[in-house]
This record gives C-alpha cells, structure tokens and sequence, in this order.
C-alpha cells in the first residue's frame, strides 16, 4: 500500500454516531387484576359471580344420593360503587374472568382506567341494600361468605331450544289423534279470534321461540364449599349451559338457613306407647265379641 493511501484512509472521518432517541411510552394501559391479597369485601355481602362447571352426585354421611350441581364461584372483584348520594341507588359492579384488551370498546376500557383493574370476562351490577365497606379493588371469595347449609339464589341464562310448538313450549295436549285428524295432532287449536275484532290478541300462547332467557332458581341448598379452590356445591339443576354465568345470592325468602328438626324424647315415647295401648286394646275388644 503507498503512502497517498494511507494517508487517505488516515484522513477519513468516522462517523458520529448520533443517539437513538427513546421512543414515546405507549399510552396507559388498564392495570392487571387485583391479586389474592387484595382487600376482602365485607361479610355482609353474600354475592359472587361464577361459571357452570357441570352436573354430578355425591354421597352424605348416611348414604344418601345427591344431585349437585358445581359451580367455579370467584374470586371477583368490586370495580364500582353505586352509592345513594350520587348515583341516586346502591349497587356494587362485580367483575368476573379475565379477556383480552382488543376485545374490549373504548367506553368499557375507560371504566376500568378509573377502578385501575384490568378488563374483565364478565361485569354485573348488583343491587344490594346495604354499601357500608364496600369500595371499589375489594376481591369477593367463598371464604367466609357461604357455608354448608345455607339457601342460595342462583340466577342465568337458560338453554335455547330454538323454535318449538305450542305443546313443547306451554305444554299443550295436542288435538285427538283418531278419526283421520293424522296433520292436527300437534296443533295448538283456535286462537280464539273473534269475528268482530279479526285478530289475534297480544299474549295470545302460541308456537315461538324457547329458552334463552334470563331465569332465577331460588332456595338451593349449599352443600359443600371448597374455597381454596373456587367450588360451590349446590343441590339440585341450575339454569345455563357448561360454561356460562351464574349469579349467586342470599335467598329472598325468609327461610336463609337449613334447619334439622330432630324429634323431641316425649314424641318417641307416644310413639311407643302407642303399638303397645293398640296390642294391649286388641284380646280385650276379641273378649267383649265372645261375650
């Protein structure tokens, strides 16, 4: 190599490396959902939201067979208040389940930036008589809320049966199946139409579409509860199909807990007595008869 290019390549600048400037933080985003070890809601508020998990039996200590339902109850979240002073009611917006934030409007995504908790699968509002404690970030679980024993209201979406006729959906007998009415025997009969007003009445019990619609089972019994893991044990049929929301409350009616009636010591000795008064009255009528 001469000397011309060496002093060439001696003379080339190098370039200047010009700092990569940060780029903008992206916008805020909705914080994650409150961990277990967030403050827990009252006592006082017997509510949860839950999913379906399905059907099964299980046996008592006396081996009884009972129909269960199981329900995967919690944890929510409280993520609004509803208060008497602004809002005119009380209520408390539970969220339940976690989705992705593409899924979500704008609207939603601005209520969950004010509570500061992430998006939820499921929000609902519940009204409740008494909003003393509650504050929105408050997880409702099982623990200390539902015990065996206690009667629950579980309200959801029953199964859609699609399209059906007038003796499927209101339980018509159906027209009589002799004397060559073979295309009649499903229909559901007059409507009842009067000549005069020449249509039909609103409220009139015809063919239409079945189910899916909002349906509340009350009184069901608490069987089991395992709060560590999520699971209420309820006896008997809840609304909905696998998978869908369940809303669990106190029972409306007066009655909120089982009670066990055991039968009293002077009712079991009457029922004593009484086989053997009935034995002792028996040689004694058969004597009065051979007299």
């Amino acid at each position: 190599m001469t000397e011309q290019s060496e002093s060439a390549t001696a003379t080339l600048e190098k370039p200047t490396e010009t700092p990569i400037e940060a780029s903008a933080a992206p916008e805020s985003a909705p914080q994650a959902q409150p961990t277990a070890a967030a403050a827990k809601a009252p006592a006082h508020f017997r509510a949860v939201l839950g999913e379906k998990v399905g059907m099964t039996q299980i046996f008592d200590d006396h081996g009884h067979v009972i129909p269960i339902t199981e329900v995967t109850a919690g944890p929510c979240f409280v993520a609004q208040v509803r208060t008497m002073e602004k809002d005119g009611y009380q209520a408390a917006l539970l969220g339940f389940g976690t989705r992705k934030q593409k899924s979500v409007s704008k609207s939603v995504l601005g209520q969950f930036k004010k509570s500061a908790m992430g998006p939820f699968k499921y929000l609902k509002e519940l009204r409740i008589e008494n909003a003393s404690g509650l504050e929105p970030g408050q997880a409702v679980s099982l623990e200390d809320r539902f015990k065996p024993g206690d009667y629950v209201d579980v309200a959801g979406i029953s199964l859609g049966k699609g399209f059906a006729g007038g003796m499927k959906r209101h339980g018509f007998a159906g027209l009589p199946a002799s004397h060559g009415a073979s295309d009649k025997e499903r229909s559901p009969g007059s409507l009842a139409a009067r000549r005069s007003l020449g249509r039909v009445l609103p409220g009139q019990r015809m063919a239409g579409r079945m189910g899916h619609e909002r349906v509340t089972i009350q009184k069901l019994e608490v069987v089991k509860v395992l709060s560590n893991e999520n699971l209420l044990y309820l006896r008997g049929a809840v609304p909905g199909p696998k998978g869908g929301l369940l809303v669990v409350t106190e029972t409306s009616r007066t009655q909120k807990h089982r009670v066990i009636h055991l039968p009293k010591a002077s009712d079991k000795k009457a029922k004593k007595e009484k086989p053997q008064a009935a034995a002792k009255e028996k040689p004694a009528a058969a004597a009065k008869e051979k007299k």
